[in-house]
């Protein structure tokens, strides 16, 4: 299949999963348990139904927006993610290069495959920073600092992680990062040389935000969860986060809330905004989706706080439905990694620019003008 012929996700998955070897692709496409949240997060939407007017004169659309102090020219933005240059030796260049095209936020993980300094000094598009709160403290307060000289935008506490979910599909292929060199894990590269040739000829694989001060990850093979059950500061609290949020200074977004109460608390602290995640059903096996919740999140704090709601989002109509609840913006991350993984940077402009074109056609038959005309009046829910 080619690029230009991949219509939704689904279709970028398919590619995915022919160029990726097994393991990796399982990484991606895998969740906590029996996947049950990561199933509820996209199937959420489809028990919500939208309900259009017409004769509206939708001839100009406006689905521009700001969230977290930042004009972008979508409601959608690439969320942040681990290990991209796994999925395709680009990684987050590619990423950002295209969230950049699409004039949309660019989100890079503490477990990013490209440094901040670079990204900072190549891209213009706002940038979000996701950090990890670590047992050493010098390697959080590092990461803050460097996203402060490289002029990041937006920092993004994740509070999900306090330990690794079951992510049995890793346990099951043997992922790590680094990818460990076994019998099994070599036949798998074997039989897909074209992603085996462009990850070992080109640049070493590491984690420059952690390099430095852990080895795993860069040099010694891990899974991600054993990565979060060690590394990872499992006393973190809410002084721990208020004291982030007072070094970083500027626009701080707490990701991984999903109950009022933490709602309200972010807001207590000084968060600007609050991503309504379950990480991507990830970590929380039976866990609500981000849409499930979103409404009397948003009640509660939408007034004084921006609302993000993410992961699940597959179609245009999903995003249409989480602004109609009352969301800031939306973000996801596999919408675009699987895009990654078949093709690059050319697969994620090509994600993007369908999930955009389905977000401005969907508006007009919505008879929507701008984003700030969808209400929950344009919603039944079953």
């Amino acid at each position: 299949m080619r690029v230009d012929r991949c219509n939704n996700i689904g279709d970028f998955r398919s590619m995915a999963r022919r160029r990726l070897p097994g393991p990796i692709f399982h990484y991606i496409d895998g969740a906590a348990d029996d996947e049950v949240t990561y199933r509820r997060n996209t199937e959420a939407y489809e028990r919500c139904d939208l309900v259009p007017n017409v004769l509206a004169g939708v001839e100009s659309i406006d689905m521009s927006i700001t969230v977290m102090g930042q004009k972008i020219d979508m409601p959608l933005f690439c969320a942040p993610t681990a290990l991209q240059r796994l999925f395709h030796h680009d990684g987050e260049r590619a990423v950002a290069k295209a969230a950049q095209k699409f004039g949309t936020m660019f989100g890079i993980s503490s477990l990013g495959t490209i440094s901040v300094e670079e990204i900072g000094s190549t891209i213009s598009t706002p940038k979000l920073f996701q950090l990890y709160f670590h047992k050493d403290r010098g390697l959080t307060n590092s990461m803050i600092e460097r996203c402060i000289a490289a002029n990041f935008d937006v920092l993004a506490l994740t509070v999900d992680t306090i330990t690794g979910g079951n992510r049995e599909r890793d346990l099951r292929t043997g992922f790590t990062s680094p990818p460990r060199l076994t019998l099994k894990s070599l036949l798998s590269f074997a039989m897909h040389p074209r992603w085996a040739v462009d990850y070992f000829m080109h640049e070493k694989f590491e984690l420059p935000q952690l390099k430095d001060y852990v080895k795993e990850g860069s040099n010694i093979s891990v899974s991600v969860g054993d990565y979060f059950s060690t590394m990872l500061d499992q006393s973190m609290n809410w002084q721990d986060a208020a004291d982030v949020r007072k070094k970083w200074g500027k626009q701080f977004c707490l990701k991984g809330i999903m109950s009022i109460a933490d709602a309200k608390r972010a807001v207590d602290i000084g968060a600007t905004a609050i991503m309504v995640s379950n990480h991507g059903g990830r970590q929380l096996d039976g866990s609500r989706s981000p849409f499930d919740q979103l409404a009397e999140i948003v009640d509660a704090v939408g007034d004084r706080i921006d609302v993000v709601c993410d992961g699940g989002i597959t179609r245009g109509t999903h995003v249409l439905k989480a602004l109609s609840v009352g969301a800031k913006a939306c973000s996801g991350g596999r919408f675009y990694l699987y895009a990654l993984a078949a093709a690059g940077q050319a697969g994620v402009e090509r994600a993007l620019e369908n999930l955009r074109a389905e977000i401005e056609r969907d508006m007009k038959l919505m008879g929507c003008r701008s984003v700030d005309q969808l209400s929950r009046d344009n919603l039944r829910f079953r």
